[in-house]
């Protein structure tokens, strides 16, 4: 710093007599405050003490919430939302912003029962959102989109997905009623009609919001479902291309392209075909955009993966596929379903002895001593689901073909008592207790 020297010069003594009035006005604002402690009406701060902090606001996590959201760090927006209802714990708004992206974070979680609780947590949230403003229409609008996915999860009977459909179609008709310029509960009432199997309801709504407000991010997302379920899977690329554009973070959108991609591919009936090869390369690219936005923002997302293991074991890559497999093992390694596609991963390889352990710790669990991959304790999978007794099915079919039938008979036992009525299913157990008939008279 450079210093002149008119600024290094000393005052000379002309103004003492002000000096003097300032340090009297000084000593008797110090006499006065000494009063004032005495008699109790100011706190002493001690010298070393430190100094009062203020408290953060909800507004404040609000923002950090919203900022994480745009990022694409869903599980950081979440626990941002969670400190703003601490600082304000009615605060139905918060509520319903947080529900809303913990229904977006359960289509990144790789088992159904993580998403299921994911969904859960959202619907006991936006229900206390309703109680305590029960004539906001933006809650129930919200509360119409968390009951919707909850309808989906697998792990609830036919009887309740029909109840949380009805309570979202009533949701979003009041979100309307209450407000009519509720497009957002508009979209969503759009999905309850796909989830109801009125997809030419469905499709009118979508295409009247679009009209109307072409800015709606779960607008686009919608009219893309609306479109894949009907079988238009480039239509649908294009509308999820939308919704990306105005949420260029959110890769469950690029999943989702990722996802009709593929099945473009898979109507091939040829994975080596030029337009199957064109098709697949698009989804992985998808796939690895995910990948790159994760990589990013620091988010250890294991579902991306998942997605490219798939697409390389369809196409009979399955080298490259297992890697991606264990790439996603890396990142949550007690993960049973994880476990299971990896599973078959092995199998469709070939690399059966290796597909015995892991599928082992899909379905029935494994210890840390037992799990050669992951090298940690698993908790296996309740055979619950269709897509879980795939992996029961494939771990006694590869027991049964290796000859390990005492330990096949127990699996197949439990896959008949589950679903034992699929055809499917009822086969596969057939044909592998054959083989054990088979091998056990060859002996």
């Amino acid at each position: 710093m450079n210093l002149s020297q008119d600024r290094l010069t000393f005052r000379t003594r002309r103004n003492l007599p002000y000096r003097l009035m300032l340090w009297a006005i000084l000593i008797l604002a110090g006499l006065w405050v000494t009063v004032q402690v005495e008699t109790g009406q100011i706190e002493p701060i001690g010298l070393f003490e430190p100094t009062p902090t203020s408290t953060r606001t909800a507004i404040s996590f609000q923002g950090e919430a919203e900022a994480f959201l745009q990022a694409g760090n869903l599980n950081k927006a979440i626990d941002a939302y969670a400190d703003a209802l601490l600082a304000e714990p009615e605060n139905s708004l918060l509520m319903a912003e947080m529900a809303r992206v913990l229904v977006y974070s359960s289509a990144l979680q790789t088992s159904d029962a993580d998403k299921a609780e994911r969904l859960e947590r959202a619907l006991e949230i936006i229900n206390r959102a309703v109680e305590i403003s029960p004539r906001d229409s933006y809650v129930h609008g919200i509360r119409a989109f968390v009951l919707d996915w909850n309808a989906n999860s697998t792990l609830i009977s036919s009887e309740t997905r029909e109840d949380f459909l009805f309570q979202a179609e009533q949701s979003a008709g009041i979100a309307v009623q209450l407000d009519a310029n509720n497009v957002l509960a508009q979209v969503y009432f759009a999905e309850v009609q796909l989830d109801q199997f009125k997809w030419s309801a469905a499709q009118q709504t979508i295409e009247s919001v679009l009209e109307n407000d072409p800015h709606l991010m779960d607008a686009y997302r919608v009219h893309g479902l609306v479109l894949e379920t009907l079988g238009l899977y480039e239509q649908a690329i294009a509308e999820y291309e939308r919704a990306a554009e105005l949420a260029p973070n959110m890769t469950f959108l690029y999943l989702r392209i990722g996802f009709n991609y593929r099945t473009l591919a898979l109507k091939q009936n040829d994975a080596t075909s030029p337009t199957a090869q064109k098709w697949y390369g698009l989804a992985l690219e998808f796939f690895a955009k995910a990948v790159a936005i994760n990589n990013a923002i620091d988010v250890q997302d294991p579902t991306p993966y998942l997605a490219i293991a798939k697409t390389y074991a369809q196409q009979g890559e399955f080298f490259i596929a297992a890697r991606n497999a264990e790439r996603a093992l890396e990142i949550n390694p007690t993960d049973p379903n994880t476990y299971g596609q990896l599973g078959i991963i092995y199998v469709q390889a070939r690399n059966y002895e290796t597909a015995v352990g892991v599928l082992k710790c899909a379905t029935y669990g494994c210890t840390a001593a037992e799990n050669e991959v992951g090298g940690v304790d698993v908790v296996g999978l309740s055979l619950t689901s269709l897509e879980v007794a795939f992996y029961y099915v494939q771990y006694g079919s590869v027991l049964s073909g290796l000859d390990f039938c005492p330990q096949a008979f127990p699996v197949l036992d439990d896959v008949e008592r589950a679903f034992g009525d699929n055809t499917v299913i009822a086969a596969i157990v057939a044909e592998d207790r054959e083989v054990c008939r088979i091998l056990a008279e060859g002996e």
